[in-house]
């Protein structure tokens, strides 16, 4: 329980990391960001899960980079739900999920080791 609590918080400051590089990824506050961390993770372990099944061939053919696509939309719907949490666009959303993927591999490789 304490490891998903962590889990959490780290991926919320993701979150605001992200925000700080990408135009357009704005966060307004840490509540914000812990609120759009939670609704990111259940939209992506319920309708992300489903489109990442459907979408196989499509991930397949593009060496993975259209589950990129499928988080960025994940984020952007995430974003019309989330209260303080906005991405302007499609562009802000796919590099705010490059670089949330590349936070995501730091913060299991931390759980991980710990």
């Amino acid at each position: 329980m304490f490891k998903l609590l962590v889990h959490w918080l780290l991926s919320a400051l993701a979150l605001i990391v992200t925000a700080k590089f990408i135009p357009g990824f704005d966060i307004a506050n840490f509540t914000s960001a812990l609120v759009a961390a939670l609704v990111i993770g259940l939209l992506n372990a319920t309708l992300g899960i489903v489109l990442k099944i459907l979408t196989i061939p499509f991930s397949i053919l593009t060496l993975g980079i259209f589950l990129l696509v499928i988080n960025a939309l994940m984020i952007l719907l995430a974003s019309s739900l989330v209260k303080g949490f906005h991405v302007h666009g499609f562009l802000p959303a796919f590099l705010g999920a490059i670089i949330l993927a590349v936070l995501g591999v730091i913060i299991d490789s931390l759980m991980t080791n710990n």
